[in-house]
């Protein structure tokens, strides 16, 4: 692996990094916030999923790591998942669904992004980014399962 090549998975996976640990302080806000019966279930699966999420970020921290790169603290990480910020109205439950899937389909995105500029170069990190990318789907599935039986009780 040249040093360019090297230089450029890490960026890819800080991109991912940051993404991960965005998704824990909005699914950890969101867990607290919402309020009603029908959110009950939602908040139980956001807080589950904070671990999980957390997990994600250890092992892209460690992977950085591993291939000589210096793992970001606060102030050099960039937020912007402005559809996943606690609603206004504390039951808008279908707002948090929605901004859910909107950061999961993001870090799909950019898990195949971080597969495909590894292809060939670079398998440790393709591997480990087809595991985590798989936990996402998992995740997207079970919220557009969520979405679907709120779309269908409103």
């Amino acid at each position: 692996m040249s040093d360019a090549e090297r230089k450029s998975i890490i960026e890819e996976l800080k991109k991912l990094y940051c993404m991960e640990l965005e998704v824990v302080m909005n699914y950890l806000a969101n867990s607290i916030i919402l309020d009603g019966v029908r959110a009950e279930e939602i908040k139980k699966a956001l807080a589950a999923d904070v671990t999980e999420e957390l997990l994600h970020a250890r092992q892209l921290g460690e992977r950085i790591k591993q291939l000589g790169g210096r793992v970001p603290g606060s102030l050099e990480l960039t937020f912007g998942q402005k559809t996943l910020q606690p609603p206004s109205s504390t039951t808008d439950v279908t707002a948090v669904i929605e901004g859910v899937l909107n950061a999961e389909n993001q870090a799909i995105e950019q898990y195949y992004a971080v597969i495909k500029v590894c292809e060939g170069i670079d398998y440790v990190t393709q591997d480990l980014a087809i595991k985590l990318v798989a936990d996402e789907e998992t995740h997207r599935t079970l919220f557009n399962g969520y979405l679907k039986e709120y779309q269908n009780n409103s």
